[in-house]
């Protein structure tokens, strides 16, 4: 380049046998003058060319480590965001988990603070599907959940109630009453019932104890509360030998031990 230069920077001397004989000295001069100011902005345009040879030569030697630097920053940037992914899919389920707690810990709250519930008695079902039921003492009138069918009830039933008294659950018969002994059974539904100190009552005659064939002196299982015989319990062993009817027969009209006596 620097030959370049120096052979593109001809003396005064030089231009001047390219110029016209018949041109004065000062016209020369602004020729040679105007030449040499070409001259210097080739020279400098070269330069530039130059620089940004040396320039671009630079950059095409730095684009493989460039190239390497992307591709790394791109294999890590990829195995951030897998961690990512999988940090998320953690809280995630994480979330849903609790969620699933905080769930589980209403409903157990709800339980706790919902009011207790009562029980009655079923005793039969009306035409417009509501049914009669005994509780506390009172016959009551009262809807049956969309989940209970009334066919599936049976006298004498222990049944839950809501706070409305409206019937919620269907659940099975007492264990636990008073012991009373049959005198009399009236019909299917209805029998008399001997009490203590020989007080008698009606009884209603509960759904198991209709398939039953009973006795008069069969030890039965009442609910005082509702009224309803509700099993027909086993006699002590005593009791099985002792006659339900005295036979109206004497002494002499069995004989056989005259003579021994």
């Amino acid at each position: 380049m620097k030959e370049f230069e120096k052979k593109s920077s001809p003396s005064r001397e030089g231009f001047s046998k390219f110029l016209p004989s018949s041109m004065s000295d000062a016209s020369a001069r602004r020729r040679l003058t105007e030449y040499e100011i070409q001259v210097q902005d080739l020279q400098a345009y070269i330069r530039s060319l130059e620089a940004e040879t040396v320039h671009l030569r630079k950059k095409l030697e730095d684009a493989p480590k460039d190239f390497m630097i992307l591709e790394n920053k791109l294999r890590e940037a990829n195995r951030q965001l897998v961690q990512a992914f999988n940090q998320n899919e953690k809280l995630v389920n994480t979330l849903y988990e609790a969620r699933e707690q905080i769930t589980a810990l209403k409903e157990e709250v709800d339980k706790l603070c919902a009011p207790p519930s009562t029980y009655g008695v079923y005793l039969s079902v009306n035409e417009d599907t509501t049914v009669n039921i005994l509780s506390q003492g009172r016959k009551v009138k009262v809807n049956l959940h969309p989940s209970i069918k009334p066919e599936a009830l049976k006298p004498g039933q222990e049944l839950v109630l809501n706070e409305g008294l409206n019937v919620i659950e269907a659940a099975s018969y007492e264990i636990q009453g008073d012991v009373v002994i049959l005198k009399e059974q009236l019909d299917d539904e209805r029998a008399v019932v001997t009490l203590r100190a020989d007080e008698e009552k009606v009884g209603i005659i509960a759904d198991p104890l209709r398939a039953l064939r009973l006795k008069t002196g069969d030890h039965i299982l009442m609910d005082a509360k509702s009224g309803y015989l509700l099993e027909k319990l086993p006699k002590s062993e005593v009791e099985d030998l002792a006659l339900e009817e005295v036979p109206d027969i004497n002494y002499e009209d069995i004989g056989g031990l005259t003579t021994q006596i």
